[in-house]
């Protein structure tokens, strides 16, 4: 038994290391890289735009709104030591020097300037205060200009950015979503009757989707917050290192509070990925068999399993909200005490004239500015956990080695034309290592040939029929086709030469022209018109009210089991298979379906090499020769004349079902 089949238990798996997982997702993205580049080019030129919006607002205030002006000491008696600040004009501008000489008194004239305290200037009238002041007005409207135009431009690049990156995205997810699902059809059998269904969904839809945030904002916006931090403490810096540093005296606790979060995080999204599949399981398993379910009146113990795994759910949930209920307000509140560091530090130092009133609005916007992308960088972080839960599990699968080779191992093969003869030569094969289902079975079909095997419940009759398409590899032995060991072969160049009529046929959604025809397009109307004659299925399909193309829900659910069967022979007449593949084909079908199907089984088996599996021997009295099996072994073999003259296995066999 290949022990790489093992069932792979999501909860045991060990810590994820994200750059790991983060190089495994890069062949995905490195396909965009380009487009992804011209993202981060984006980023940086809004960066900068962020960044230049307080710097502008300084400007505006330091030069037009309270401009620098001279500063002089007053001598006044009760202002004694106190400082004043200036206005100064130029006398040389006509209608300046005339409210000068209007307001003489309140106007210190030195030569071609003019100065007049700020105090002073609520005396003038608002007409003559325009005058003086209409350049700080031209001036501000200027900045106004290029504050919208700043506005205007970072819109346009936000645009183009978010577009870029929804479009790679997308594509992205598209990529692992296809890479992802041809991987699983890829997998051998074996692994999908030791994983649920609901789990594989999960991996394909939920989790693939899960990642979207991380290939649209993650990737590229996480630049934006690590330059706009550096951007904004370089500023602050320069503008005034001191006010700086004291406002991040909050930073340790900011940094400590981050490396919590990170490893709570981590470990309540892990839980909440598990939580998630297990419900899909519990749910697929659930309509899979509400049959049985209401049959044994199991729902409300059902619901009870259900309710459980919800309210773990929802227990994980709760935790991944306290977690972000506790570290967003510490940061919210760390943003708060650096503002207020700067309000008095830093009104301070404008009460001191050591800090231009500008500066101060301009750091207090840079201290907003600057706790927004730890903000953002810890919800990137929020959604990178949550996205690398999801990688480690789709990652697990595409690591999953379950897939049988498909190309040849012998590229000096000659092409398969024909299947002359199929042999096993002392095949074992077991689905748990040492319980043996078949044993040291050696066989030889040789092409034109029926074959039937037939055994009681558990003799691996089906196991026998399943190696031949190579559902499984043997365990030990092996199976030649041509007197070629069947793993040398490419896998589809055998499966094309075969059709296989199951126990329980599966239909797809879809009309029944497409369950029958899909792989067959290129027959004419009249060759598929015989198809469905030697199928015995014109009498269904003149019934239905829109004949072959009715369209059959999922599995074909609204036919009987009789009528899904004859029409997977019809299918298998399409495909016009050198061997043919019964398992169990005429088992739970009515005596007049059977009749039909029978028919139809005869004219499909003319002329081509067919392995028969029957539980009733009566289907199988004319086959050329009947292997008999027990216990996984061959006990024995010759057509129903000889066996039935030996009074066998084969011959209690008979007595029993007659």
């Amino acid at each position: 038994m290949h022990p790489e089949y093992e069932y792979f238990e999501e909860a045991q798996l060990g810590k994820p290391y994200d750059l790991k997982l983060l190089r495994r997702l890069l062949p995905f993205v490195s396909t965009y890289r380009r487009l992804i580049f011209y993202s981060i080019l984006l980023v940086l030129g809004i960066t900068a735009l962020e960044l230049a919006l307080p710097y502008v607002t300084k400007v505006a205030i330091d030069r037009y709104i309270v401009p620098h002006a001279d500063v002089t000491k007053t001598t006044d008696a009760q202002t004694e030591g106190m400082r004043k600040r200036f206005l100064k004009i130029d006398l040389n501008d006509a209608r300046q020097r005339a409210v000068a000489e209007k307001y003489g008194a309140l106007f210190k004239v030195d030569g071609q300037t003019g100065l007049i305290s700020f105090d002073d200037l609520g005396k003038l009238a608002k007409s003559d205060l325009k005058i003086l002041r209409r350049h700080d007005v031209a001036g501000l409207g200027k900045m106004a200009l290029i504050f919208l135009a700043i506005v205007l431009v970072n819109f346009i690049l936000n645009f183009s950015q978010k577009m870029i990156m929804e479009y790679c995205g997308h594509m992205i997810m598209h990529d692992l979503r296809m890479k992802l699902f041809t991987h699983v059809q890829n997998l051998a059998i074996e692994f999908f009757t030791r994983n649920p269904v609901g789990r594989l969904v999960t991996r394909l839809t939920n989790d693939v989707q899960n990642m979207h945030e991380l290939f649209t904002s993650v990737i590229s916006l996480v630049f934006k917050d690590i330059f706009l931090l550096i951007g904004i403490a370089s500023i602050m810096l320069f503008l005034s290192w001191k006010l700086a540093l004291a406002s991040f005296m909050v930073l340790p606790i900011v940094f400590y509070a981050s490396a919590v979060f990170s490893v709570k995080a981590r470990d309540v999204f892990r839980a909440l990925r598990i939580k998630l599949a297990e419900i899909n399981t519990r749910f697929a398993e659930t309509i899979e068999g509400i049959g049985v379910i209401q049959l044994f009146v199991q729902e409300a113990k059902n619901y009870q399993k259900f309710r459980q795994l919800n309210h773990e759910n929802y227990q994980a949930g709760m935790r991944q909200i306290h977690v972000l209920a506790i570290f967003m307000p510490i940061i919210e509140l760390m943003g708060v005490i650096a503002i207020a560091v700067v309000i008095f530090y830093g009104g301070g130092q404008v009460l001191a004239d050591a800090l231009s009133l500008g500066t101060l609005v301009a750091f207090i916007s840079y201290i907003r500015m600057f706790f927004r992308p730890i903000r953002d960088l810890a919800e990137k972080y929020n959604i990178l956990q949550n996205a690398m839960s999801s990688a480690e599990r789709i990652l697990l699968i595409l690591d999953t080695q379950h897939s049988l080779p498909k190309k040849r191992v012998r590229p000096d093969l000659p092409g398969l034309d024909r299947i002359h003869a199929i042999r096993f030569e002392d095949v074992s094969f077991s689905y748990i290592d040492a319980e043996k289902v078949l044993r040291n079975i050696s066989l030889h079909i040789k092409s034109g040939d029926t074959v039937a095997v037939v055994g009681p419940t558990g003799a691996g009759k089906t196991t026998l029929v399943n190696l031949i398409p190579r559902f499984y590899d043997p365990t030990e032995g092996r199976i030649l086709i041509n007197d070629v060991d069947l793993r040398e072969f490419d896998t589809a160049e055998f499966r094309h030469k075969m059709a296989l009529v199951m126990q329980e046929p599966f239909l797809f959604s879809g009309t029944i022209r497409e369950n029958i025809f899909d792989n067959a397009q290129h027959l004419t109307e009249e060759a598929s018109r015989r198809i469905i004659e030697a199928a015995n299925c014109h009498s269904l399909i003149e019934r239905l009210p829109d004949g072959l193309d009715t369209v059959l829900p999922g599995g074909g659910t609204s036919l009987s089991s009789g009528e899904r069967q004859l029409i997977s022979i019809a299918r298998a007449f399409a495909r016009n298979p050198q061997l043919i593949l019964f398992d169990e084909a005429t088992s739970y079908i009515d005596s007049q379906t059977e009749l039909w199907i029978q028919q139809a089984l005869e004219k499909l088996m003319k002329n081509r090499t067919a392995l028969v599996v029957a539980h009733r021997l009566s289907t199988v009295r004319h086959a050329d020769r009947i292997i008999v099996m027990n216990r996984g072994r061959i006990v024995e073999t010759g057509n129903h004349v000889e066996l039935m003259a030996r009074q066998g296995f084969y011959y209690q066999l008979n007595q029993l079902h007659n």
